[in-house]
């Protein structure tokens, strides 16, 4: 049964391989695949399966959703600098001067996973008049998963872009209408909680096994994903529902305590007790994480990040935040350490880099909660979590912040910099400065326009700052070739 299905499942990614030239990269599923699948409950077993393998590696694509995921969140955000073989193109993004050409602004990969995700939502109801053994139970839960998947997507690329084009049906054949306008990211945001909502109902809460339960759908990541996005819709009860549901899980999530083993035990290992879910690398198939961190560096942590971020110690070099020095970045030469450590004194072989990319951990539910606490007029609460994972990760007093409950944009930035320390280089950092900056309509522009005077170079600093001024800027450009093939898209106006 495993070999079948694996066949399947390479036979799958080979077909579509061959990518057609349509602007979403979208391959159609006539042919092969539409002629030798969906017959029975393995091929639906096979296709989700693919979901996840393109979250990993998507096929035909130079970078994976994880690289994308991080570039996305991380260079805009003044935290990460260029590496020694960094692009024009990373370099651009980091230093805000950004054009329509800029290959970072590539959002095919999305697309072809979210074009496997619509095949298995499509064709998968079709197999159970097919086979027999095939239960409702079973087709529920797959269409669970990759309605969740396709939602994480789309939430990615409107925090990203903006304004997206929203395909929710397969790509069945070359004669599909790939002339798809935008919808805005209010539009977009809206269906990423139907998708949601719609997916909690009948999604997994257990697998059976902690990789499955930790690198595949679930109840819990469902509700993470809610939580945040909810936050972006600025529904702050319905955030706290969600990010309550997930604390409250029988999974019992916990924060691992602060010790020498704590950087092993939840990055290098991974599927940790502060895991929810993690894409799954192993030393079979390993993440990007070792090339553009270590052996062709190309980025780098900030300059500022030790000291600024994590705080240091002068008089008590040994009272360190445990999430600084040597789990998030390496002193002195900046390497971004998160990804490639096995711990405080030594990295992974390259042929052991299996380091998974974290979406999302409890820490980050957590801090999530107190963000809505918070907007909620309930400040002291929210105080109260965000010292809570400060005692778990030794964080120094250099770093605390007297504020009080009652001061709202007090505690708000000061859940802003706990969420800087926690989640340093996960993927996290622009979309929360976004995220604060944009409430009540853009009255905390000033949080961007901070980053952009600390971090840019002094002989650009004024063209930056003019430049973040405008909304429309922090959003990244419609790429090129996607204007040239898609005539019913209109670009960014501020990229006009």
């Amino acid at each position: 049964m495993r070999n079948k299905i694996i066949y399947k499942l390479v036979l799958i990614v080979v077909v579509l391989l061959q990518s057609c030239d349509s602007y979403l990269d979208l391959q159609p599923e006539n042919g092969t695949v539409r002629e030798e699948f969906w017959k029975t409950k393995e091929d639906v077993q096979a296709a989700v399966i693919g979901i996840y393998s393109g979250l990993l590696k998507t096929p035909g694509s130079g970078r994976t959703i994880a690289e994308y995921s991080f570039m996305y969140g991380e260079l805009r955000g003044g935290m990460v600098g260029a590496g020694i073989v960094s692009s024009n193109d990373q370099i651009d993004i980091i230093t805000s001067n950004i054009l329509p050409s800029n290959t970072v602004a590539s959002w095919g990969t999305f697309y072809t996973v979210i074009n496997y995700c619509n095949t298995v939502i499509d064709l998968a109801p079709g197999v159970l008049a097919l086979d027999p053994t095939f239960t409702q139970e079973q087709l529920d839960q797959y269409l669970s998963e990759a309605l969740a998947v396709r939602a994480y997507l789309y939430f990615t690329l409107a925090r990203t872009f903006r304004d997206v084009p929203l395909k929710l049906e397969a790509t069945l054949s070359d004669d599909d209408n790939f002339q798809i306008p935008t919808s805005t990211q209010e539009v977009i945001f809206d269906q990423v909680v139907t998708d949601l909502t719609t997916a909690l109902n009948t999604a997994v809460e257990d697998y059976g096994d902690i990789p499955s339960n930790k690198g595949r759908i679930t109840k819990d990541a469902i509700n993470a994903m809610l939580a945040d996005v909810y936050l972006w819709q600025e529904d702050y009860a319905n955030a706290l529902i969600a990010a309550d549901a997930v604390i409250s899980s029988p999974a019992g999530y916990e924060l691992v305590p602060g010790s020498a083993s704590w950087f092993t035990t939840v990055f290098a290992r991974g599927n940790s007790s502060e895991s929810i879910f993690e894409f799954q690398y192993t030393p079979e198939n390993r993440g990007p994480f070792y090339s553009i961190f270590l052996q062709r560096p190309q980025y780098l942590a900030d300059a500022g990040v030790l000291e600024d971020v994590f705080g240091l110690d002068f008089e008590d070099p040994e009272n360190k935040d445990v999430r600084g020095e040597r789990a998030s970045l390496v002193p002195g030469t900046n390497e971004i350490y998160k990804f490639t450590g096995l711990n405080e004194n030594q990295r992974k072989a390259n042929e052991d880099s299996d380091t998974h990319w974290f979406v999302y951990r409890y820490a980050d539910v957590l801090l999530m909660k107190a963000e809505a606490l918070n907007e909620l007029d309930r400040g002291d609460e929210a105080l109260v979590i965000i010292e809570e994972i400060r005692e778990s990760r030794l964080a120094i007093d250099l770093t605390k912040e007297e504020v009080s409950g009652a001061d709202k944009n007090g505690v708000r930035m000061y859940i802003l910099a706990e969420r800087a320390r926690e989640l340093a280089f996960e993927g996290k950092r622009w979309f929360d400065v976004l995220r604060n900056a944009r409430k009540d309509n853009y009255a905390y522009i000033d949080i961007i326009l901070g980053i952009a005077i600390q971090t840019a170079p002094a002989n650009q600093q004024q063209s930056i700052v003019a430049k973040l001024k405008d909304p429309n800027s922090h959003y990244l450009p419609i790429y090129e070739y996607e204007l040239y093939t898609n005539k019913a898209l209109v670009q960014n106006p501020f990229y006009k």
